[in-house]
């Protein structure tokens, strides 16, 4: 038994965040960022942060946790589909053949989301190289208006896509976090 509530936070300045200000390691006191891809960068790496923070401090049965049946939705099934979304993204931007996927079938991403250290590790791995790759791809096209890819997409528009996903990713992640331990925040 624990002696936590149901549904708790660690904030104790305001309740309804996931850390107080001064721990969120989101928060900073520097200026905002300059110019657009700045700022692109700045809230896709604050939404990555969140989708990390999401996870701590749970082990790999706790990340391997499905929501709701017939959903095979879990935190670590989610840092697998972010690792793999990585990778389509490249494949769009990049010439030659496209890589395979990471985890083989469609919905392979969640499906082998299962309760193994080993898993999670590997998962964290996959999602840290792969955002490198895609950042690096990125990183080299300096003209957000450039036109990529088969379907012609701009620069710029992959770089909101990623932003959307991340964010729409951590919105399930609040819930899922809160069926595992009911913890709860921003």
């Amino acid at each position: 038994m624990s002696d936590r509530p149901d549904r708790w936070t660690r904030a104790d300045v305001y309740p309804d965040m996931w850390v107080d200000p001064d721990d969120d390691p989101r928060n900073t006191e520097k200026a905002g960022p300059e110019g657009e891809r700045a700022t692109l960068l700045e809230f896709l790496a604050d939404y990555r942060l969140t989708l990390l923070m999401k996870c701590q401090d749970l082990d790999a049965g706790q990340l391997a946790r499905r929501s709701v049946p017939p959903s095979t939705m879990s935190l670590l099934g989610l840092v697998r589909h972010l690792a793999e979304v990585e990778r389509d993204w490249r494949n769009w931007i990049v010439d030659g053949e496209p890589l395979p996927k990471l985890y083989g079938r469609r919905n392979g991403d969640f499906d082998g989301a299962v309760a193994d250290q080993a898993v999670v590790d590997a998962a964290y791995a996959d999602l840290a190289r792969e955002q490198a790759a895609t950042d690096a791809a990125l990183a080299a096209r300096p003209d957000l208006g450039e036109r990529v890819g088969e379907d012609g997409s701009s620069v710029r528009e992959l770089m909101v896509h990623r932003i959307e996903e991340y964010a729409r990713h951590c919105g399930h992640a609040d819930l899922l976090r809160e069926c595992v331990d009911g913890r709860v925040g921003q």
